[in-house]
């Protein structure tokens, strides 16, 4: 998978239901800050610490540019959903053995406060550089790039 093609979208679940087409997948409807996005959820979906989702939950939904046909605007197929606070930002990125995004958007700056674990929740004790990450953080300083002590780091 392309980390160039992927979308994120955060928004607040208004619905989630069953799928009638996909045995163990959902779709859930969200709320973004410009219009109303529905996602479909398959069982193969990575939902961060398996959280259960419902309505009212804020949460960031990772799919890719061409996960669907032009003529089906309908639900776009999630590949990760993360749960997220109203104050939380997260991104999905490879990061560099700098930990600076591949498109120089982010760098990260590790503090003792940082969690770091794999997908899978274990902790993750190496370097976490040269890898895909997805990266919970709330402030960034208004450098180029930006940089921040994120919270939370998750080795995918």
């Amino acid at each position: 998978m392309d980390l160039e093609e992927i979308i994120c979208c955060t928004g607040i679940i208004q619905t989630a239901m069953p799928s009638s087409s996909i045995c163990g997948g959902y779709s859930i409807t969200m709320q973004t800050d410009r219009d109303s996005v529905c996602v479909r959820l398959t069982p193969q979906t990575y939902v961060v610490d398996c959280t259960p989702l419902r309505p009212g939950m804020r949460v960031a939904a990772f799919h890719t540019a061409n996960a669907l046909p032009p003529e089906q605007h309908s639900a776009y197929p999630a590949f990760l959903i993360a749960p997220v606070k109203d104050w939380e930002h997260v991104t999905l990125k490879y990061f560099d053995h700098t930990l600076t995004a591949q498109d120089d958007s982010l760098k990260l700056n590790i503090s003792p406060q940082t969690n770091i674990q794999t997908a899978n929740g274990q902790r993750y004790t190496c370097h976490p550089g040269s890898r895909t990450l997805l990266v919970y953080y709330d402030v960034t300083t208004r450098s180029l790039p930006p940089q921040t002590s994120p919270g939370r780091i998750i080795v995918l």
